[in-house]
This record gives C-alpha cells, structure tokens and sequence, in this order.
C-alpha cells in the first residue's frame, strides 16, 4: 500500500490554509515513498512551492476555474469516458462496489470517480493492482496531462507522476480521441452553460480535511466493512 496516492490526493485537493501549509510535507512523503522519479519530484516540488505561496483566494478561484468549470480537465474520470450517457451511472455503481470489495464506504459528498477520492482507495490496497487500476485510466490522465501542459499549469506534475507509476502506457488512440474534444474556455459563460445543461451533479471540490502529516482516514471512504 502506498501512501504516495494519498499525499497526492491531497495536493489535487481544494486548496485551503492547512494544505498551503503541510503542501511541501506530501511532496516529501511522495519522495521517500521512491514510486515516483527525481525529475517528476522537482516538478511536484515546484507545484507545492505554487501553492504555498499563492493568495489562498486566488488559488481557490484558479482551481475552481480549472478543474470545476472547464470540463476538459474535470476530475470526474468517467466523465471523459463515459460523458453524460447512460453508461456512467453502472460504472459508478461498480466503482463503488469495487470499494465496498476492498472494506471501504464512502464517507464524503463526492462521486466515486472524482480523481481525489480514487487516490485515496488506491493508497489502501496492493502496489500491483493500484498501478493496474491507474493504467486503466491512464488514457484520460494522459490527455489531461497534456492540457494541462498546454496552459503551463503546475498541476500537470500530479498526472505525470500517476503515468509514471501505471502499469501500462496510455494507449496513444485514446489519447488522441479525447485531445480532439474542443477544450473548454472557462470565461465562455454561455458555451460553459449549454455544456453542463444536463449535468445531474455539482462538480464542487468538497472540504479536504487530512493531510499528509500524520496517519489520519482517509478523506472519502473509511476502511471497515461494508453496510
């Protein structure tokens, strides 16, 4: 089990004054844990530099902008895989059951496929099935990675670190399907709301209470079993 996914969960998560503050103690922890290269490292460090001295406000309106409103690189795996179509609400259901598989129930108000909160289940079950179940995903990190590269943002560091740990390459048809989807401009009000105009869910970031300095539950399921 790797703690390595948690602390990036946490770096993923909505910015708030206890993450600016413990920011460079889960890229440290991200560090000793050695799942993740030299060079990826000092791109995360950069990240965590980013945050911590970024106005908390304006980092919370960055991040809002970003991962809320610009659907491209939302945090919502399924909704690159499965859209809004029939398909996602069964993918759901078997995601979390995969959860409830592994002694975990989701606590938080978050869907199971918001990327914090399968980082967090990753980091409670075996090395070899985490880097499988990330190489299943690796097509979307991938393509958000590249976005995200696109824009220079820091946060492009926390996808390159996860492709660095999958199992598999990102299969490059894949990737190149869901790059050719029209990016989103999240100042576009008008387009942003035709986009979501059958979103049956808030995309909100939630509240991140732990951390990475200490060995806490995590923040979306706890381990126990299943009701």
């Amino acid at each position: 089990m790797a703690m390595t996914y948690r602390a990036l969960s946490r770096l993923l998560s909505y910015p708030d004054a206890q993450l600016q503050s413990e920011a460079h103690t889960c890229v440290e922890l991200v560090e000793r844990e050695g799942l993740i290269s030299g060079r990826t490292i000092a791109e995360l460090r950069k990240l965590a530099d980013h945050l911590a001295v970024q106005d908390i406000y304006e980092a919370q309106a960055a991040y809002v902008d970003l991962f809320d409103r610009t659907r491209s690189v939302s945090l919502h795996l399924y909704e690159h895989v499965h859209g809004e179509s029939r398909e996602r609400g069964p993918a759901m259901v078997g995601l979390v059951e995969l959860y409830r598989a592994h002694g975990l129930e989701m606590e938080a108000n978050d869907l199971p496929d918001y990327l914090p909160v399968f980082l967090e289940f990753l980091s409670v079950i075996a090395d070899a099935e985490a880097a499988s179940l990330i190489g299943e995903a690796a097509h979307v990190l991938e393509a958000i990675s590249a976005r995200l590269a696109k824009r220079q943002n820091p946060y492009q560091s926390i996808f390159r670190a996860l492709l660095t740990i999958s199992d598999k390459p990102a299969d490059t048809a894949a990737v190149q399907s869901l790059l050719a989807i029209e990016d989103d401009d999240p100042d576009d009000l008008e387009a942003l709301d035709k986009a979501w105009a059958e979103a049956p869910v808030n995309f909100g970031a939630g509240d991140a209470k732990d951390g990475c300095s200490g060995s806490l539950p995590g923040r979306a399921a706890t381990q126990g079993g299943a009701a």
